[in-house]
């Protein structure tokens, strides 16, 4: 062989291998589930204010609660995280979102962590102060009030979302966490299969 048929020998195997590396290359890896658009969106986890995803929370159900440290209703903390810890292996995770829309919430946002993990143990995941009304609502309230014609009108509002990314439902500040229709409807939800 001489050496110009070997170079082209080379270059041949070395093109055939490209062409099969590119072809493994644009085989798409499977998909994860979609995210639904309500929760495409970033936001600063209150703990460390390091930006996590909401798609994270995909095919769960979940309860977007804003909330607040001098509240009258601040109590409910303990039984959201119950119901975070009693139903978290079924899919409902509860997403804290402490809002001073009323004037009843702690300066800064590790004043608030401490607060929330020393007085009720709080685990559920909990993001940064958020406007949860007017003009500076936070993108992911705007489209909450938006989809259900409901805003917080104080502490403590919460939104129940389908596993599929929908509202199914809202609770005003006087709804308990631990009442039969709050729970009720959580376990309708998490009965719904998760899409693959």
């Amino acid at each position: 062989m001489t050496l110009r048929a070997a170079f082209k020998a080379l270059l041949g195997l070395s093109l055939g291998l490209c062409f099969s590396v590119g072809a493994l290359a644009a085989d798409p890896a499977p998909k994860a589930a979609a995210c639904p658009a309500l929760l495409q969106q970033n936001l600063l986890r209150l703990q460390d204010e390091k930006p996590q995803s909401l798609c994270q929370y995909s095919g769960k159900v979940l309860l977007v609660v804003n909330t607040a440290s001098y509240c009258g209703f601040t109590p409910q903390y303990k039984d959201l995280e119950a119901l975070h810890a009693k139903y978290a292996d079924k899919g409902l995770v509860v997403l804290g979102f402490p809002s001073n829309d009323f004037a009843q919430e702690k300066t800064s946002n590790k004043e608030i962590a401490d607060f929330c993990e020393n007085t009720f143990g709080v685990k559920f995941p909990m993001f940064t102060k958020t406007a949860v009304t007017g003009a500076d609502a936070a993108p992911l309230y705007k489209q909450l009030a938006e989809l259900t014609g409901k805003k917080p009108s104080w502490n403590f509002f919460k939104y129940l979302i389908g596993r599929d990314g929908k509202v199914v439902d809202t609770f005003g500040s006087m709804t308990n966490p631990s009442s039969r229709s709050v729970v009720s409807a959580i376990e309708k939800s998490l009965a719904v299969p998760a899409a693959n």
